[in-house]
């Protein structure tokens, strides 16, 4: 957005009324947010000039004071910048970094791309696409970047928090940044082409594992100590994309050297022995460690694949062991007799059923292998479960009996001349779509029929001439060195990087691929003609679903008129207005009747203050 100058077309000073709007807005972007918070970046009184920009969208830029740029927004979404965010940096959500390398790309433009992530075990906290985000460094709690999520969490956690999480909009040193006169850093950790953490950080806090932290929470810690960072550190092998014109080139970190986590053991342990869900009230030490015994044997069983070994223990506690237990049940390592997750894989692993060591790097625990010739492994009967659909539950399924137009839509990857050796190597079609397991398992396949696994470290896989340039092939610098190997874990998010993303849109037997990311539907309300309401369906197109046909059945079943207009700027596509307010109504109606996810609908009132 600000990567390259603007040329300023307009510029005025804002007038009381507007100001008071410009704080409304804020408060309602930014719901966090105190009426303190908004007075440290936008006070009350203060001199407010608005720059609008010459850009395809909207773009403003204020100036509170003739200070430094404090918020911009576009086309009618307000985000605060860098300097609004020194001034409270716990205003938005923030991802962590998996270390200070990765912040050479966010800051060089590159859109964030989750394996650039710090996961908590527990996953991420729960967010919509299109929510504001920030970026921070681990050890550095001043952000550096803003955007909007490019995914929700539910759908990122589906697609095993692989893709692009976070469309940077604004960030350290764009020319936004620049763009004020007295222009400056908040520590010494900020350099120009990375961050690393605040040198003059007195202590380092256990916090930053990617998620949000609370607003109130945690201005108090820097009323009491300005300069206090959260540390953090995460794997090798992160996946970025490096912005290069208008197209997005695939890089691979794996060889950067980040700081070591001497700790990492013991933050695992905490976290994963801190996970309870719902309660264990009344259950003893020797029925929990049944219950682990038996989760973790269900893991084995159905979700542990030999392929993606080695796992981390944080990751094999959140992705394996808690999604294996029985329905209702609570999982709780403090309540058993190991009260550590590292010490209970240690037992299993001098049983025999698994191979448990420590990562020498990062000091945590890692799955290695599982010994499913084992006594317990082969006596074990694991549970099956019933799949559903992904906007199917089971308190909603009387809801969606009426359905009347079965919806599916899924992720699809596209093969591009990168990767087409590697599927012919192997006899696969590079001409269908792949779904991400598909496409892991296509490269999976090659490394099995050269043998490339090295033999002294199975996580490690050799890259030979056709791997190398199917992964790497101009997507390394000119000048730089082609890798020589590759982690396991990283092989196949490296290799759907090198494809093209799609989705797969289908209705009543009738599939429809399209490129990119699968748009959201929009409901919108707003007021016309003094105190009518109007409401405006967009974007059902994508869904396979008839305008037309939507629009006469909303005039039946609300009673009210409808008509259609094409939408501004999208020829062929349509919106429906729909006379009144009956936007939660209409939202449901597109739920049970046409099968929408709700994370699929947008649903915006403005009618309310």
């Amino acid at each position: 957005m600000f990567k390259k100058a603007s040329e300023v077309k307009a510029q005025q000073r804002l007038s009381g009324a507007d100001r008071k709007k410009l704080r409304r807005s804020i408060c309602e972007r930014f719901g966090h947010a105190t009426d303190a918070h908004i007075e440290a970046i936008l006070p009350a009184k203060a001199d407010v000039t608005v720059a609008k920009l010459a850009n395809p969208n909207r773009l403003h830029v204020y100036v509170v004071d003739g200070g430094p740029p404090m918020l911009f927004d576009v086309d009618g979404e307000v985000f605060p910048t860098v300097y609004a965010l020194w001034k409270l940096p716990s205003l938005l959500p923030a991802f962590i970094l998996k270390g200070a390398e990765v912040s050479r790309y966010v800051v060089g433009g590159a859109d964030l791309m989750f394996p650039g992530i710090t996961i908590p075990p527990e996953g991420l906290p729960e967010f919509e696409a299109g929510q504001p985000w920030v970026v921070k460094v681990p050890g550095n709690d001043w952000p550096i970047a803003v955007g909007t999520t490019a995914m929700s969490s539910t759908a990122a956690k589906k697609a095993g928090y692989r893709g692009k999480a976070l469309r940077i909009l604004h960030f350290y040193p764009d020319t936004l940044w620049s763009s004020a006169e007295g222009r400056y850093v908040p520590n010494a950790g900020f350099s120009e082409g990375m961050i690393s953490e605040d040198p003059s950080t007195s202590q380092q806090g256990g916090d930053g594992e990617g998620g949000a932290q609370g607003v109130d929470e945690q201005d108090q810690e820097h009323e009491q100590e300005q300069e206090q960072g959260v540390a953090n550190s995460g794997d090798d092998g992160t996946e970025i994309y490096q912005v290069t014109g208008p197209e997005y080139v695939a890089v691979d970190v794996k060889d950067l050297k980040l700081a070591p986590d001497t700790s990492a053991a013991e933050e695992a342990d905490e976290e994963c022995s801190s996970i309870e869900v719902g309660t264990s009230t009344g259950i003893s030490t020797e029925e929990m460690d049944l219950l682990l015994d038996r989760c973790l044997l269900q893991a084995l069983h159905t979700t542990v694949k030999d392929k993606d070994l080695p796992i981390p223990a944080s990751i094999l506690w959140s992705g394996h062991i808690l999604p294996a237990r029985p329905a209702g049940s609570t999982v709780d390592i403090k309540k058993s007799s190991h009260k550590k997750l590292s010490k209970w894989l240690q037992t299993k692993s001098a049983s025999g059923l698994i191979v448990a060591k420590e990562s020498k790097p990062r000091k945590e625990i890692l799955l290695c292998s599982v010994n499913r010739s084992h006594a317990l492994y082969q006596e074990f009967k694991p549970e099956k479960k019933v799949a559903t659909s992904e906007h199917t539950t089971p308190d909603s399924k009387s809801a969606n009996e009426s359905v009347q137009s079965p919806f599916e839509a899924v992720e699809v990857w596209k093969p591009t001349h990168h990767v087409a050796p590697i599927l012919n190597a192997v006899g696969a079609d590079a001409a269908k779509f792949y779904t991400a397991a598909e496409a892991s398992e296509v490269v999976f396949s090659y490394v099995d029929k050269e043998s490339l696994v090295k033999p002294d470290n199975k996580a490690v896989v050799a890259l030979d001439a056709v791997l190398c340039d199917a992964l790497f092939k101009g997507a390394v610098k000119k000048g730089s060195s082609y890798p020589s190997e590759v982690l396991k874990r990283d092989l196949g998010a490296t290799f759907l990087g090198r494809m093209q993303a799609h989705h797969k849109v289908t209705r009543e037997g009738k599939s429809v691929v399209r490129k990119g990311a699968l748009r959201c539907a929009q409901i919108i309300t707003e007021r016309r003609q003094g105190n009518k309401k109007v409401t405006r369906v967009s974007g059902l197109e994508s869904f396979l679903v008839d305008p037309d046909a939507l629009a006469a059945e909303l005039q039946k079943k609300f009673a009210c008129s409808t008509s259609l207009a094409e939408v501004p700027g999208k020829k062929g596509e349509k919106e429906i207005l729909v006379q009144g307010g009956v936007i939660e109504n209409l939202g449901k109606h597109l739920v049970q009747q046409y099968g929408i996810p709700k994370k699929f609908i947008e649903i915006l009132d403005k009618t309310k203050k």
